[in-house]
């Protein structure tokens, strides 16, 4: 793995995707401790100011510092990508792996499960959810979570599948190792590279269906600050002042843009046969 990651610094699109991705990291949990205000402190007597020395990024339409406000958003797309990705990845590994050695049955049940979670579009899933459960951060977490639990099983198992015959397990079946110490010492390494390539492509779409859900208010409720939430003010104000939009959008397209070309650069340089020609 140390190898991918050289190989991806080695790779011009890989420094840029890793600089945006240190520029908005910094910018998140630094900002707070450099940025003089408040998120959620009001000043009605200067909404809709401009960039200055006070407010970096101007103000919203409540008066609000945009600078920290962004800053608190990008700490909850941070955590909510991180939280989802961590989720999914464990639940559907797990899945993934236990479809390939479970009985046809019940490989059959796992597969459709696989299924009817894809069928599910994240934002009817997210109304459903949030019509009984109520808005919130962690009702967010497990609408993504929930989506992306396909991606990973289907990968976890096909990995499976293809290392159940070969010659070392066999090896070490003969020598007497169970299932469990077959599946944590020998399958999870050699399937955790592709599961990890995954994850760092699913992070970009995480940040922005977050945005997304909160856009349009059933994702981080009111008065936390999230990128969505920003957008969502700032485009009902847009004719009093371009700045919530235009630092929310550079925000949220610094982070996908970044991840994107992170995890592509770490795609090709764990199986190079998967880079996409021009």
């Amino acid at each position: 793995m140390s190898a991918a990651f050289g190989a991806v610094w080695r790779s011009p699109t890989g420094r840029i995707g890793l600089a945006l991705v240190v520029l908005v990291l910094l910018f998140s949990f630094g900002g707070p401790f450099v940025i003089d205000q408040l998120p959620n402190r009001l000043d009605v007597l200067h909404r809709f100011a401009g960039p200055s020395p006070d407010h970096w990024m101007g103000t919203d339409n409540l008066g609000r510092d945009l600078a920290a406000r962004m800053a608190i958003g990008g700490q909850i797309a941070l955590g909510v990508a991180l939280s989802t990705i961590a989720l999914s990845l464990v639940g559907g590994t797990l899945l993934g792996i236990a479809a390939a050695y479970a009985p046809i049955q019940l490989e059959r049940v796992i597969l459709i499960l696989f299924d009817v979670l894809s069928a599910f579009p994240s934002l009817i899933l997210a109304l459903a959810i949030v019509a009984l459960l109520g808005p919130g951060l962690d009702k967010v977490i497990l609408i993504i979570a929930v989506t992306l639990v396909p991606h990973f099983g289907r990968i976890a198992r096909a990995q499976t599948l293809s290392l159940r015959q070969a010659p070392f397990l066999d090896a070490e079946r003969v020598l007497g190792a169970s299932p469990v110490r077959l599946v944590c010492h020998h399958v999870l390494p050699n399937i955790l590279g592709p599961l990890v390539v995954l994850a760092s492509m699913d992070i970009p779409v995480v940040i922005t269906l977050e945005a997304g859900l909160s856009f349009l208010g059933i994702g981080v409720p009111p008065p936390r600050a999230s990128w969505g939430g920003l957008l969502h003010d700032g485009y009902t104000s847009l004719t009093q002042s371009p700045w919530p939009v235009a630092f929310a959008g550079l925000m949220l397209t610094g982070a996908t843009l970044g991840f994107t070309l992170f995890g592509e650069a770490l795609r090709d340089a764990i199986d190079p046969k998967l880079r996409v020609q021009p």
